[in-house]
């Protein structure tokens, strides 16, 4: 896989009108297939192996939230970082998930082609779906270089989503105390 990626990033420079055999650019082929198959190295987990067990039986019924967990993935359009973090709560049923499995969920579908949109609902989605949650509550908030380097190139603009599931979807009351716990809210 590593060879036939670092062809075409071979081909890639000699479309751009480069010369892959320039010293500079000798190794750069293999560097490129090596970083971009660790950027998308979430294709290569499953949401059982990156769990692996670790649920813990607890009476807590109260709100979770995991904050400002770093993310970084590459825009599935024009294959570009976005950059940013994620704000993931859930209400426990009897089962809590080990704290890093939250980051480490967030991580493994980030490392994917993505948009932003879909990102944060696979998150909240995979959360529901390990702990049986009353609810979950993902919040991304991304600065685009899609958006910051090409097109319109506006630097400072950052794209916020959210998905909402059970209790934080049907309560206006539980969304805005997670909203304020966030930051997002007054």
């Amino acid at each position: 896989m590593s060879e036939q990626l670092s062809h075409h990033y071979r081909e890639i420079l000699r479309g751009l009108g480069e010369n892959p055999e320039r010293e500079g650019l000798l190794d750069t082929p293999k560097r490129a297939a090596k970083a971009m198959q660790y950027l998308c190295h979430g294709y290569g987990q499953t949401l059982e192996e990156i769990v692996n067990g670790a649920l813990f039986e607890s009476d807590n019924d109260e709100m979770v939230i995991v904050r400002e967990i770093e993310l970084y993935s590459l825009c599935e359009h024009h294959l570009l970082p976005f950059i940013g973090k994620a704000h993931v709560a859930y209400i426990p049923t009897g089962k809590v998930l080990g704290l890093s499995k939250v980051a480490r969920i967030v991580d493994m579908y980030a490392r994917r082609l993505q948009i932003q949109e879909n990102l944060t609902r696979q998150i909240a989605e995979a959360v529901q779906s390990v702990t049986q949650a009353a609810g979950v509550a993902v919040v991304i908030e991304a600065k685009h270089m899609c958006m910051m380097m090409r097109g319109v190139e506006k630097q400072n603009s950052v794209m916020s989503t959210s998905v909402m599931l059970g209790a934080f979807r049907e309560s206006s009351n539980t969304r805005h105390e997670f909203l304020k716990l966030i930051g997002r809210s007054n």
